[in-house]
């Protein structure tokens, strides 16, 4: 795998306008993201184009100007804001005799020198691995075809195959140790469904305060900085709300624009505690002009990863950049919809902790189910959960249990019976 940071920290960024896309990728980010890496960038280079060109992604003119640039600047690698492709990444670096990278590399070198946490590794290790599968053959441009002549014919694997045998293998390695990994991870996940401990995810956009913010509410020491992807690896704490009593609340990895796929897949059990959860923290940076698009990207990726009808509470953070007052926003129904707060003074913490509280105590409901003799497991996993309010059998061996749960429980229990469960409820009441 290859690493930026083993590398002289000059860099040479490459940054494209187009004209029909609304939704580019920010030139400012890109810097972030560079220094976040380790890499200082010593000139910038901004051109518009109605399309990316096939051979250099910016055109031969321009193309040759960036090449100019690294041998001006004696540049060690050239970091482009887009995706390339394998075969615009080759031209490049032979005109410009440097390394070329794209943006989904520098986000994967980012993640690799952030993750701390065995599994965390190997989700990162994997990410590379998928995304240089595509990436394989120019390293061995030489080495693509046998060569033939007395003594070099027959049978054999070419180089180029050898190492695609060989990272296959470890991907695959790689995939099983994953799987065991997340197989573990469910396990506690099941753990807390059964004791009916409601789970709160902290999500939000990279460098917006979630570790900040989850350190102040728990006293934990997660490592927190004032850079992209800080931290990477999942961290749950449990902690104790007046009138809810224990729940547990989860730090999860920020996201960003255009997050690679390899990466989003790679980190699928991680991301796993905020589609389980009960509740979303959406952490924004009130005082980052950007935030509205950002809150966009955010709720893009929690589309993807199936994590969006989950309730969610906004928490607008960094209110002493604006010098504001802690407060709480609420809908038409006097429910919590957003806190205002700064997770470096202090301030409106103690709001947050109130607007959880309420969230979590008011989304119960009663449900009275009429279960068939066959269905004797899910009667079981309800007394588990110590939701059982009343339960009586009648003649045809039917179960009518009465069951006191929140909305969030219940309706996990409905996704797991694919549905089932819908078909014995006999009458429900939000509490």
């Amino acid at each position: 795998m290859s690493d930026i940071s083993a590398l002289p920290e000059q860099a040479i960024l490459v940054h494209v306008n187009f004209s029909q896309q609304h939704t580019s990728e920010d030139l400012a980010e890109l810097k972030l993201l560079v220094s976040s890496a380790g890499v200082n960038s010593i000139d910038v280079v901004s051109t518009n184009r109605s399309a990316p060109d096939a051979k250099f992604f910016v055109g031969s003119g321009k193309a040759q100007d960036i090449a100019d640039l690294v041998e001006q600047h004696q540049a060690s690698v050239v970091i482009f804001n887009h995706a390339l492709s394998p075969a615009q990444t080759r031209n490049l670096e032979r005109l410009c005799l440097t390394r070329v990278i794209d943006r989904t590399t520098l986000i994967l070198d980012i993640f690799a020198q952030r993750a701390r946490t065995f599994e965390g590794k190997l989700q990162v290790e994997l990410a590379q691995l998928k995304h240089l599968a595509s990436r394989l053959v120019r390293g061995w441009d030489s080495l693509d075809r046998q060569k033939g002549g007395i003594g070099l014919r027959g049978p054999g694997e070419t180089q180029l195959e050898t190492d695609r045998r060989l990272l296959r293998e470890r991907v695959k390695a790689l995939q099983l140790r994953l799987n065991k990994l997340e197989r573990q991870r469910e396990q506690g996940r099941r753990a807390r469904q059964r004791s009916a401990v409601p789970v709160v995810s902290v999500v939000g956009y990279t460098n917006a305060g979630k570790s900040t913010l989850f350190n102040r509410v728990t006293h934990a020491d997660v490592y927190a900085a004032d850079q992209l992807f800080a931290t990477l690896d999942p961290t749950l704490r449990k902690l104790k709300l007046k009138g809810v009593g224990e729940i547990v609340l989860a730090d999860t990895v920020g996201f960003i624009r255009h997050l690679p796929h390899d990466l989003v897949a790679a980190f699928k059990s991680t991301l796993q505690e905020t589609r389980e959860a009960d509740l979303q923290l959406h952490v924004v940076d009130v005082a980052d002009p950007r935030k509205d698009d950002n809150m966009q990207q955010v709720a893009a990726v929690l589309q993807e990863i199936e994590a969006d009808q989950i309730p969610r509470l906004v928490v607008y953070n960094k209110i002493d950049l604006l010098e504001q007052q802690p407060r709480i926003e609420y809908n038409e129904f006097n429910q919590p919809v957003a806190v205002y707060l700064s997770a470096v003074t202090g301030a409106g913490i103690e709001l947050l902790t109130q607007a959880i509280a309420q969230l979590l105590s008011e989304r119960y409901i009663d449900i009275t189910l009429a279960l068939p003799p066959d269905k004797g497991a899910w009667r079981a996993r309800f007394h588990q959960q110590h939701c059982i309010m009343q339960e009586q059998f009648d003649t045809d061996g039917y179960c009518q249990l009465t069951l006191r749960l929140s909305e969030s429980v219940w309706q996990r229990c409905v996704k797991q019976s694919q549905g089932a469960l819908e078909n014995y409820v006999v009458s429900a009441a939000v509490i």
